[in-house]
């Protein structure tokens, strides 16, 4: 723990120094970090490939270059990002100038987790940068050796008296947390969220939380459901379902549930051949505890395995797998986080949306469907994090789309700007000279109501609008 209070202590010293303000300092770290990625590229797919056995093409899509994107975006809009924001103004404050300024919160803490163990760090890293903080980052233990790539690139690329790495798990998570730092991004469970939040409380830092749930898939009205199909397909069992994005369910009709499944058997085929095992393009569960926790799962559910069930446990596999289930069943108490896709029919869109309604908001939310309206009516009826209709997990690409929870889903949002506001303080200034000081003067003694009567006008919204 004392050489963690050395590491933050060092990094507050640098930032108290004023390093990481300049514009030019944090283009500079940013275009490192960018190289970093380029010039290792090998090795983080090895490394991915080691932990979750990662497709190249998969770990290329959703580490590789979606953390490249997201750098080339902050560097490419850095400068306009920095710049103050000036605000309206009233009759009282015409001759002054008020802004808003966006200044570095200081030291801050980033704590991965394992699924994408380079996303989920470095993204949030990049507004950290961005924004001019100085950054401890936490990779998870599960992902052991992008763990260790990570622990050893960060310091040849990077400043060693801004940015540092701490590996280790629980206790070493729990040591680093009694540090003070001036903001902590968590991604991951809920149950540790509770921990971090406990933590942060003795500091009264505040916490970004990036969680996940349930997130429900609609199925409704007319759908070319062969389409339907393979693109869900695609963003379920990407990277084995280990997504916080994926969605974790389905509602849709008795109807649509039969022809679902038809195209559903013919797209597994097509994606992953006859025996998925011997596919290359299918990831694997990241731990032999992962792996015992969806089998138990699947062993209680009281649904009906339609397609897959399959699993070695050696192998850390388990069958791309779609169950038929009840609202009740086991599968739909908790967070899925693998290749298990419940269905559940539903009599009316109505009563999915009363269904979504009742459980805690999800992360990500999705609808396939034709028709304009019931794309519409879900939008309008229902609350997630993010929103994506005809898809699954593509919306979180766009760096230009803030990516975050509400609710129990998680706490404020990254990507792009968003990543950059998160890790701000957006300071109110008002730079004051000394004209008008006789309009001024009606808000010194002695009071009077003709004075109240001009001060509460050159406030108002009337008189700022003789100003436009």
């Amino acid at each position: 723990m004392d050489n963690m209070s050395e590491i933050v202590e060092r990094l507050r010293m640098a930032f108290r120094s004023g390093i990481t303000i300049p514009e030019e300092f944090r283009c500079l770290q940013l275009s490192k970090l960018r190289s970093m990625i380029k010039e290792n590229e090998e090795d983080i797919l090895n490394a991915l490939h080691a932990d979750l056995r990662k497709p190249k093409f998969e770990a290329i899509l959703s580490e590789i270059d979606l953390v490249t994107n997201e750098l080339h975006y902050a560097i490419n809009n850095l400068h306009s990002w920095m710049q103050p924001e000036y605000v309206t103004k009233n009759l009282a404050t015409k001759m002054d100038d008020c802004f808003v300024r966006r200044e570095p919160l200081g030291v801050v803490l980033i704590i991965g987790t394992w699924n994408y163990p380079l996303q989920l760090l470095i993204l949030p890293m990049v507004g950290a940068i961005a924004a001019g903080n100085c950054v401890v980052i936490k990779p998870s233990e599960v992902s052991a050796t992008a763990d260790r790539l990570i622990a050893e690139l960060i310091p040849k690329y990077l400043s060693e008296d801004c940015y540092a790495v701490v590996s280790g798990g629980a206790e070493e998570t729990k040591a680093l947390l009694q540090n003070r730092f001036d903001h902590i991004f968590y991604t991951g469970s809920q149950v540790v969220a509770r921990s971090v939040l406990q933590a942060a409380s003795v500091h009264l830092t505040p916490v970004t939380l990036e969680l996940g749930g349930k997130c429900p898939c609609f199925i409704y009205g007319t759908v070319t459901i062969e389409a339907v199909a393979r693109r869900l397909v695609w963003a379920k069992f990407f990277n084995a379902g280990q997504s916080c994005v994926a969605p974790d369910y389905v509602l849709c009709s008795m109807a649509t549930r039969d022809a679902l499944l038809l195209a559903l058997c013919e797209t597994l085929k097509d994606f992953y051949g006859n025996d998925p095992q011997t596919s290359p393009d299918l990831c694997r569960i990241v731990s032999q505890r992962h792996w015992t926790r969806l089998t138990e799962l699947l062993k209680k559910s009281n649904g009906t395995v339609v397609v897959g069930g399959e699993t070695d446990h050696k192998d850390k596999y388990i069958a791309p797998t779609v169950v038929y289930v009840a609202e009740d069943d086991t599968l739909m108490k908790e967070e899925i986080f693998g290749p298990i896709l419940p269905i559940l029919t539903v009599e009316s869109l109505e009563e999915a949306i009363d269904f979504v309604n009742h459980k805690e908001k999800p992360l990500a939310l999705y609808i396939f469907s034709n028709e304009t309206s019931v794309i519409n009516t879900v939008l309008e009826k229902t609350s997630s994090g993010g929103f994506c209709s005809n898809d699954g997990i593509i919306h979180m690409t766009l760096p230009g789309l803030p990516f975050g929870g509400v609710g129990a889903s998680g706490w404020g949002s990254y990507h792009g700007r968003w990543g950059f506001e998160t890790f701000s303080h957006r300071r109110a200034c008002m730079m004051r000279g000394w004209a008008l000081e006789k309009l001024n003067g009606l808000r010194y003694p002695p009071y009077g109501d003709n004075k109240l009567s001009w001060l509460r006008w050159t406030t108002s919204p009337k008189a700022t609008c003789l100003l436009m």
